[in-house]
């Protein structure tokens, strides 16, 4: 408990005051996302593979968008600045799913929501890396990744309490979502400050054939391994959806998320500060092992107690991986393209997600939710056959502390 109190101690302000930006916005987005499938399947009568591709389109958006919010932070030298035009849309998007009365107002309000996201997320990991010590960047995104997922837990929490306050009034909960995005982008704007660089920054497109070469051999492994976890890991709408095949009420089926959510927080940082310790590919080996298994308990009952279990485990393989691959893209590239190196990643990732949610949605409608999970297995071991084939870079692997 002393080397992790110490390891805390030495993460900077700028992580910790990032960690809960993110914390307060995904509670506003959780609220919202841990009831939407619902929302369109039971109220606005949507089918589950037109839920696939909206959440498969939502998420590919905001991981396609990063490419370029990536790229420009590295053109300018900037990142608080994208982050908090990021930040700001999808606190302005979220009285839009209030408002909406049919699918289309809905895909515009997710895809609205996703583009802040893809305009936040690569150059606040960029910020991340840039404002983070070296040996300490596992743990730091690892923080990063745990306050943002005590969000995601609270939202989901939140979202039960007032549906069984207001008796399943979906937009009126939807309504609480405005609160905390809000502060949010205040907490972004007054308490985050962006590190200076000694030297001069150069203005220089980064998405250029040169600087795609100096990425390297590491870094583009990274990006197929990142696709390829990702085609495994569709959408978590179908776990709100399997959760309502178990037979849970309407306004508990979020608790899945707040399960999910939980072991996802109290797990991101301890894996994150390991992944400074010990191999990354070993590592990621072992969440697609867990993702695996998770997929094969989803998949051989729909009954209460089995989901939560599959749920759970669902998101320890989070925990292991998410903050573990955002630091692998931090250490395979250069420090000038942090920015366009995300971009890349997420955009692979994204259209993997586009995807592997619509094959999901598809399976589920033509086969049930057995073949779904099954799908997802099945790329579990494309995953762990792919690892197996690691290049002999050993900037692929983490620094050695002492």
């Amino acid at each position: 408990m002393k080397v992790k109190g110490s390891t805390l101690r030495q993460i900077p302000r700028g992580i910790w005051m990032l960690g809960f930006v993110s914390l307060f916005m995904d509670i506003s987005s959780e609220i919202i996302h841990s009831l939407l499938p619902l929302f369109m399947v039971t109220s606005l009568g949507i089918s589950t593979f037109t839920v696939g591709l909206i959440e498969g389109a939502a998420e590919a958006t905001a991981l396609i968008v990063k490419i370029f919010s990536g790229a420009i932070s590295d053109y300018f030298g900037k990142r608080k600045s994208l982050a908090l035009i990021g930040y700001s849309l999808g606190a302005l998007t979220k009285p839009i799913f209030c408002l909406a009365g049919g699918m289309p107002l809905i895909l515009t309000a997710r895809l609205l929501d996703r583009v802040g996201k893809g305009i936040r997320g690569a150059p606040r990991d960029a910020l991340v890396a840039d404002i983070s010590p070296a040996h300490l960047r596992g743990a730091s995104f690892g923080l990063r990744q745990s306050l943002d997922t005590i969000g995601a837990f609270i939202g989901p929490l939140l979202a039960v309490i007032f549906m069984l306050l207001w008796n399943n009034d979906f937009r009126a909960v939807f309504w609480l979502s405005v609160i905390p995005g809000i502060f949010a982008v205040l907490l972004l704007f007054f308490g985050v400050k962006e590190p200076t660089n000694k030297e001069i920054h150069k203005r220089r497109n980064p998405i250029q054939k040169d600087n795609l070469k100096r990425l390297g051999q590491a870094y583009w492994w990274v990006v197929g391994v990142g696709a390829i976890f990702t085609l495994a890991r569709f959408s978590e709408a179908f776990l709100i959806l399997r959760a309502q095949q178990a037979g849970i009420a309407i306004a508990l089926v979020p608790l899945v998320m707040v399960v999910m959510n939980i072991v996802y927080s109290v797990s991101a940082y301890p894996f994150g500060r390991l992944s400074d310790r010990m191999s990354h590919t070993r590592l990621l080996a072992c969440g697609i092992a867990v993702l695996s298994l998770a997929d094969i308990i989803l998949a051989i009952s729909s009954h209460w107690g089995v989901v939560l279990l599959g749920v759970g485990l669902w998101g320890l393989h989070m925990g292991i991986t998410q903050g573990l691959l955002a630091a692998m893209v931090a250490d395979t590239a250069p420090e000038d393209l942090r920015g366009t190196a995300f971009g890349f990643f997420n955009l692979v990732s994204g259209l993997a997600m586009l995807l592997a949610s619509g094959i999901a949605g598809y399976l589920w409608e033509k086969l049930g939710a057995t073949y779904t999970f099954a799908g997802g297995l099945l790329f579990c071991f494309i995953g762990l056959a792919v690892l197996a084939c690691k290049p002999s870079n050993k900037m692929v692997e983490a620094p050695i502390i002492s």
